[in-house]
């Protein structure tokens, strides 16, 4: 008991000395409640925006599954080979790629294999596609996630050919569908066209893999593959390696690194890839294909194959942080302010015994409180900001809470803890320069006139790192323009794409035929539809090539890559792309009458480049075919890429071609996803037994491969707009600061006949100059920087002049617009009055 006295007695004094250094700040504090409500907005909005962006991107590309066992050692599995001297790296892979790496490895304790899908969960009106989770048995040892109750599936149960109808429930699921019943276990659920028996149900909170979409349900990867219909003459769903439908989970036995667990997985995918290819004449031979295989983060946007959308939220995640420090900067700028005013303070004290230690103790408190108080106010920024965040990245993710989530509390007061250190460092610094002599005789008499060259430099970072944010918003907003300014070929907002899932309903060919034209009559008498068209491929979504054979060529192939789509006789008005001559599909162009073929501009010219391409023959299959003849010309249209898309597109009949499948466009009266729900209700009567339809907006289907440049174009611009208010603010308050130590020197130069705009000009000159400058220096850092942007943007040149000069000029102006008003200040100053200022 004595010892622990004893210590506590020695941390007294630091913690009285701590204490008293919190009140002191807080009355200063509470003395300047405009400063204060000023400091405290300006880093709640920089520590906010940065909060919002870190659970974002945390959840991307950082935050491992919950309940996995050990994140460190599991891994997903991607294969990579080399085709047209160019490699292609994928972490789809094929079931029997999958137990060739278990039987061949000895370098990883277990194995997976998973998929996830939305498949419908129910029956009746009430089905409705859900996430459902389709996983080997050894998924679940992966995680430390004990059913609630009953049990997960075995070995046995998820056996090939067609495993188990075993399912287990997802929590919420449990709860929202089965009110949290114990006596759920052995009731049955339709998940697509199978009944499954529930044997289990996983805790809150598990989400396997898909913590951003969580499954409402996992069954047996064998017993989901078996229901996919897989055809292959001579072969099955398990064994064969042309089907590529699912991921593989691994993780590494103790001890081993990942340069050998690479290297072990090399070795049997070399070893499956020759077995593959054995006896296949036609096959890439393995000096050519190079295969090779290695182990990656179990998140997959830390992959190889990082998509465009993670690489903009990394780069948003930086341009956040600029903002923090332009806000820091900022509150500097007006902590060091206050220090200069309150320099014959300091000087008194420090003469009066005040140790310079104690002083610089005083000065970071107040700036660590001020910090504390804005990341309280950034969290509140942060809860409302990371809805909209995650409404824009993870639209599909289970809403959570900033304030709820402890890893970005953790990094909310840290960076809060950050801003308070390097906010207090510039009135710190200033405190070694404090000269007791000429500091306890400071007044404004003596034409005192303090130019901080600390404060002017964080001025100037300011004004640099917002050129650097307009610069980039600029290049976001200019890429958008050129995405949104290209001719796709067809219309986008007011179409909706329906899809026909039989879910085990059994129809012979003529059936299916019978239930598209029932369908495509029935969207006649719905209102809310215009017009509709079959179809059997859709632009972004799905493709269909077929060999082609034309006289006088001796491979179509090599010419490039030829899509096509079966289409009814109202595709081009419903999508609205142009026939440029010719003639589209017609009634005429039944399943007996000659083949017809509508192609487009680019592939016209691509095949014929010096012939007229209507009434051209062409034969698909071999060129024992008979001809279908080329009748019209459309439009070229985006189908795979929105830049240089290398496919050449063309038409045929739906009745001449697979007329037993595909789907229907809709064009809708107005805006399409406003209607889907009541059309699919329409269209769901006509549908057979179990089976459903589904509707997707087009827009949804296009827009995703926009997203990029919007997000970049709005965050960017949101985050740019609010460093340069930042900017300007600081601007302002360096400027206003410097005409209130300037009173006694402006006093004289009116007293000796200077006028009005020789005042505003001499100060609006200054805050000219040092504008000038920060972007001319951020200039610099976005010229320099241009080459790491460059792959994100769209048919634009990271250094587009244009750009650079409208974001100069804007800054600028607003530096004018910041330096004017202060300005004026100074051109009203009385004589009389500042010549007797003290």
């Amino acid at each position: 008991m004595t010892g622990i006295s004893g210590n506590s007695a020695e941390r007294a004094p630091w913690w009285e000395s701590f204490v008293q250094d919190l009140r002191y700040a807080a009355r200063g504090l509470r003395a300047k409640p405009g400063f204060t409500i000023a400091v405290v907005l300006t880093l709640g909005l920089g520590i906010g925006a940065n909060a919002a962006m870190f659970s974002i991107v945390d959840r991307l590309l950082f935050r491992a599954p919950p309940m996995l066992r050990d994140a460190a050692t599991t891994h997903r599995v991607y294969t990579a080979t080399t085709y047209r001297g160019k490699e292609f790296t994928s972490s789809s892979i094929a079931y029997g790629r999958y137990k060739d790496f278990i039987r061949a490895t000895t370098s990883f304790s277990r194995f997976a294999q998973f998929t996830s899908r939305d498949i419908a969960v129910g029956a009746g009106t009430d089905a409705r596609e859900m996430r459902v989770g389709s996983v080997s048995a050894s998924f679940f040892d992966f995680f430390d996630a004990p059913p609630v109750i009953g049990r997960y599936f075995t070995p046995a149960e998820d056996s090939t050919p067609s495993g188990t109808p075993v399912v287990v429930l997802s929590y919420s699921y449990w709860q929202t569908e089965f009110g949290g019943r114990r006596d759920a276990i052995g009731a049955t659920v339709r998940v697509g066209p199978l009944v499954y028996t529930v044997i289990g149900v996983s805790p809150a909170g598990f989400a396997g893999l898909w913590p951003d979409q969580p499954p409402v349900a996992y069954i047996p990867i064998s017993s989901f593959a078996d229901t996919q219909g897989f055809k292959m003459a001579g072969q099955n769903w398990w064994s064969t390696y042309n089907w590529t439908w699912s991921n593989t989970l691994a993780q590494r036995k103790p001890g081993v690194s990942i340069a050998a667990a690479t290297a072990d997985l090399s070795n049997a995918y070399l070893r499956s890839y020759q077995g593959e290819i054995a006896g296949h004449a036609r096959a890439t031979p393995v000096d050519i294909a190079k295969p090779h295989a290695l182990v990656g983060s179990i998140l997959s946007e830390r992959g190889p194959n990082e998509s465009s959308l993670a690489k903009v939220a990394t780069w948003i995640s930086g341009v956040a942080l600029i903002v923090l420090l332009i806000a820091c900067a900022n509150v500097a700028n007006l902590l060091l302010a206050r220090a200069l005013n309150r320099r014959r303070e300091i000087a008194v004290r420090l003469a009066l015994g005040v140790s310079r230690r104690r002083l610089l103790s005083q000065l970071l408190t107040e700036s660590i409180l001020l910090a504390a108080l804005g990341g309280a106010a950034g969290l509140a920024i942060a809860q409302i900001g990371g809805a909209l965040l995650r409404t824009a990245f993870l639209p599909k993710a289970v809403a959570k809470s900033v304030v709820s989530d402890p890893r970005t509390l953790l990094f909310a007061a840290l960076a809060a803890l950050a801003a308070g250190v390097l906010t207090g460092l510039a009135p710190a610094f200033q405190l070694r320069s404090v000269n007791l002599t000429s500091d306890l005789k400071t007044g404004a008499r003596e034409g005192t006139f303090h130019r901080s060259k600390l404060r002017v430099g964080l001025l100037l970072m300011q004004g640099a790192l917002s050129v650097v944010l307009l610069v980039g918003a600029g290049l976001f907003v200019r890429s958008l323009n050129n995405v949104r300014s290209i001719r796709m070929g067809y219309d986008i907002d007011p179409i909706l794409l329906v899809n026909l899932n039989m879910r085990g309903v059994a129809l012979d060919s003529a059936g299916n035929i019978l239930l598209r034209q029932k369908l495509l009559a029935a969207t006649k008498s719905i209102p809310e539809i215009e017009i509709a068209s079959l179809q059997t491929s859709v632009p972004f979504w799905s493709t269909w090539s077929e060999d082609l054979h034309v006289a006088g060529i001796d491979s179509v192939r090599k010419l490039g890559e030829f899509d096509l789509n079966g289409v009814s006789p109202e595709y081009f008005a419903t999508l609205g792309t142009r026939i440029v001559r010719g003639r589209g599909i017609t009634e005429a162009d039944v399943a007996t009458a000659p083949g017809a073929m509508v192609v487009s501009a680019a592939m016209a010219k691509r095949i014929w480049p010096s012939a007229d391409a209507i009434g051209q023959c062409v034969k698909m299959g071999s060129d024992t075919m008979p001809c279908i003849y080329v009748v019209g010309i459309a439009e070229d249209i985006k189908s795979q890429k929105l830049d240089a898309d290398d496919a050449y597109y063309y038409y045929l009949s739906h009745a001449q071609f697979h007329p037993d499948q595909g789907g229907i466009f809709v064009r809708t009266r107005g805006a399409g996803p406003k209607t889907s729900e009541t059309i699919r209700r329409a269209l769901q009567k006509e549908m057979p037994g179990a089976s459903y339809v589904t509707i997707t907006p087009f827009a949804d289907i296009v827009g995703s491969q926009t997203k990029s440049w919007e997000l970049g174009a709005g965050m960017f611009l949101a985050f740019g707009l609010l460093a340069l208010t930042l900017a300007a603010i600081g601007l302002f308050s360096v400027i206003s600061y410097n005409v209130a130590q300037r009173t006694h020197e402006l006093g004289v130069r009116v007293a000796l006949g200077a006028q009005m705009g020789d005042l505003i000009r001499l100060v609006v000159s200054e805050g000219v100059k040092l504008g000038a400058i920060g972007v001319g220096i951020g200039a610099a850092v976005a010229l320099a920087s241009g080459r790491w942007i460059a792959p994100l943007l769209f048919k634009e040149s990271p250094r587009d002049p244009v750009i650079f000069g409208v974001v100069a000029a804007v800054l600028l102006s607003v530096t004018v617009v910041a330096s004017f008003i202060p300005a004026r200040r100074a051109a009203r100053v009385d004589p009389n009055r500042a010549l007797r200022s003290d």
